[in-house]
């Protein structure tokens, strides 16, 4: 990046989420390209990881991806494919052209995995966040999932997600002005910053 906004491999155009894997390989979702470029360290120019075929529905794909991350067991990225509603698996070997769905009809936004593989998933219509096993098409519900709203139960247009070892879930609670931790097991949240209404103040 740096370059202005555009399409050239040295270019983004509303990159959203991002993954730094251990070689510090940046890998991001580039929105507005419809792909997932990858940086390795030094690099002036990105390479194209998935995507960059235009805005579509067909596998080799995407339609503004807004969230991404490395799953090292199969080497692959899995991305929140939004616009197609749905999440994606694209092997990282250069000969790979297309993705395949994981899961399909959700409204994805962000997404994490946990040291068992299992994936953390936003969806931003429905207003929650769920834990699914690679293959499960249903997944857990693990925050939110009480309707739109700002009680401690709920979550209003769920965005990002960060889960650490305990498999505790921080959410970033986008039309609440908030960023919630839910406990795993969990049936309500608790607000670690925001939660003010929007503003800028520091309280």
């Amino acid at each position: 990046g740096g370059h202005g906004k555009g399409d050239a491999t040295n270019q983004l155009n509303w990159p959203e989420g991002l993954f730094v894997d251990d070689d510090q390989t940046i890998v991001i979702a580039d929105r507005w390209n419809h792909r997932i470029i990858q940086w390795k360290k030094g690099d002036t120019n990105g390479q194209v990881g998935a995507g960059d075929n235009d805005a579509g529905r067909r596998l080799d794909q995407l339609n503004h991806p807004t969230d991404v991350l490395i799953d090292k067991e199969t080497d692959s990225l899995i991305i929140c494919d939004r616009w197609n509603e749905r999440i994606v698996r694209w092997s990282r070997c250069s000969r790979t052209t297309q993705g395949e769905i994981l899961i399909d009809n959700i409204d994805p936004y962000g997404l994490a995995m946990d040291d068992q593989r299992y994936l953390y998933i936003s969806d931003y219509k429905k207003h929650e966040v769920r834990r699914y096993q690679i293959g499960d098409k249903n997944g857990t519900l693990v925050a939110g999932g009480n309707g739109k709203g700002d009680g401690l139960n709920q979550l209003n247009e769920p965005a990002y997600i960060f889960v650490d070892q305990q498999q505790t879930v921080y959410v970033s609670d986008w039309d609440n002005h908030r960023v919630m931790k839910w406990n795993k097991g969990a049936k309500e949240g608790i607000v670690v910053a925001g939660g003010q209404g929007y503003g800028k103040a520091l309280t």
